[in-house]
């Protein structure tokens, strides 16, 4: 395995499937599996998650809501998706534990370095849920951050396209693939892959980012052993 300790990002988005909004409880089921294979051979697993099929802070300013407001209320949403992956990944038996930024403590432990990083040791699943805890910053501040303060080897970020390309391929069908590219070029060009404040982060305490597509099977797996799947950011 290239990576030892990964900490894979996914977006709420991502939890619907084929649906509008909410949970595709199918589209779960075969995300726990994939995570499942990863943790079978050894490499410790921590996860982020948004809550865009729920709920979106922005979106509630947009619509007249208090920003703060908004985004505490998409903190309580990602919590939802992180419950329902928890569920998910201990009915097929992984071992999982879920941690909040914000403190719930009848469903979750409050985020403690420490203990997340006993939990990595001893081959548990830990799930971050409630973003950082602060309004104004997003699920991927939150991915990037927890990534150093658990010496995660990598970010992997699982989307619904297979690396970074020129421009949005979904739009452009000229748009070209990168099979590498530095933090320089993307900061130069302007790409879209997270939010400045998670970028600026990475690329300060050196974490690579690889984008793949996470609803292709045995990606995931294939991205840690170090296969060329997706896009990497170093």
């Amino acid at each position: 395995m290239k990576y030892k300790r990964i900490l894979l990002k996914l977006s709420g988005e991502s939890l619907m499937g084929e649906k509008q909004f909410g949970i595709d409880n199918e589209r779960l089921a075969v995300y726990a599996s994939e995570i499942q294979a990863l943790v079978n051979t050894g490499v410790e697993v921590a996860i982020v998650i948004g809550g865009g099929n729920i709920f979106r802070g922005v979106q509630a300013e947009e619509g007249g809501m208090e920003r703060t407001q908004g985004d505490y209320m998409g903190m309580l949403a990602t919590v939802i998706n992180a419950m329902a992956l928890q569920s998910s990944l201990e009915q097929i038996g992984v071992d999982t534990r879920l941690q909040t930024a914000i403190e719930i403590k009848q469903i979750a432990e409050s985020f403690i370095r420490r203990r997340a990083l006993r939990h990595l040791e001893k081959g548990r699943v830990v799930i971050f849920g409630a973003g950082i805890g602060n309004p104004f910053f997003t699920t991927d501040s939150a991915a990037a951050l927890r990534a150093v303060e658990i010496d995660a080897d990598v970010i992997l970020k699982g989307t619904r396209v297979d690396g970074i390309y020129t421009s949005d391929p979904e739009k452009d069908p000229s748009a070209t693939k990168y099979e590498e590219i530095s933090f320089e070029e993307i900061f130069e060009k302007g790409l879209k892959v997270m939010d400045m404040t998670a970028f600026t982060l990475c690329n300060e305490n050196n974490v690579p980012i690889v984008v793949f597509d996470m609803n292709k099977t045995g990606n995931l797996l294939k991205v840690a052993k170090g296969e060329k799947v997706g896009t990497i950011v170093k």
